[in-house]
């Protein structure tokens, strides 16, 4: 905005020195962060009683690009699911977290949060504890249950863990972590032969992608996601040209 007195400016000048930012080049994130910077700046400006009011609070933080994660499709999924070797007990702990993070899409946090009486074998689901402490029920796929009572059945006995009631322990016998998990993943991404970068969230992405191409109802997918709003849900899900064809010959009169 140059040099100006800062009694002078107004909501104008910001939104006339965020468009000149923008004319350079520079990305809305960076954008957004500067303004970010000018609104506590005048703020600071209102506390010392240099001015009465902000400037910049009216003006709108600029509307971020929304980036799907990676996905996988089904080809993919499987090979990295079956990267694991079952020869150990962590190679069994490692196909039974990469089941579950795929069965039901939870986040990695939940995955590293669950304990043994969260799980219900008997009906095939889990107590999931998310964001804000909020519990929900997910289903668990019967593929996920087999490979988890695989691992639980080979892990060090109760005497030997750290953290007995933990579903998913380390090698030092503690519960595992997020960046454990992460770091495991990234492993078997690189022994499946991925030909792109993954994360946990990115099998969460493949969870709700996988639904929606065989038939689930954005609503549904939302529920099993644990999100409060639907529009949070399509930041996660989106539809993929299998699944437009599929919806375009299914509903068109002339397809």
């Amino acid at each position: 905005m140059g040099r100006t007195n800062v009694r002078t400016i107004t909501p104008l000048d910001v939104r006339r020195f965020l468009a000149e930012e923008s004319t350079k080049g520079y990305a809305k994130r960076t954008i957004a962060r500067r303004l970010s910077c000018v609104r506590s700046f005048f703020r600071f400006c209102c506390r010392e009683g240099v001015l009465k009011q902000n400037p910049a609070a009216v003006v709108p933080t600029p509307r971020m690009e929304r980036r799907l994660p990676t996905f996988l499709d089904e080809s993919q999924t499987r090979r990295l699911l079956e990267a694991p070797a079952a020869g150990t007990w962590q190679g069994l702990r490692d196909r039974a977290l990469l089941e579950t993070l795929y069965s039901t899409g939870i986040r990695v946090s939940e995955l590293t949060g669950l304990n043994l009486e969260d799980l219900d074998e008997i009906s095939g689901t889990v107590i999931v504890r998310g964001k804000g402490k909020r519990e929900r029920l997910c289903p668990i796929g019967t593929t996920a249950l087999q490979a988890i009572r695989r691992y639980l059945a080979a892990r060090p006995k109760d005497k030997k863990l750290k953290v007995p009631y933990a579903l998913f322990v380390s090698q030092k016998l503690s519960r595992l972590t997020v960046r454990q998990v992460d770091r495991l993943l990234q492993r078997y991404a690189k022994a499946a032969q991925l030909p792109m970068a993954i994360s946990p969230h990115s099998l969460r992405h493949t969870f709700a992608t996988h639904l929606l191409d065989r038939g689930a109802d954005l609503r549904s997918v939302q529920e099993l996601l644990g999100h409060r709003s639907l529009s949070t849900t399509q930041i996660y899900t989106h539809v993929t040209p299998q699944r437009l064809k599929k919806v375009y010959d299914q509903a068109h009169p002339r397809a």
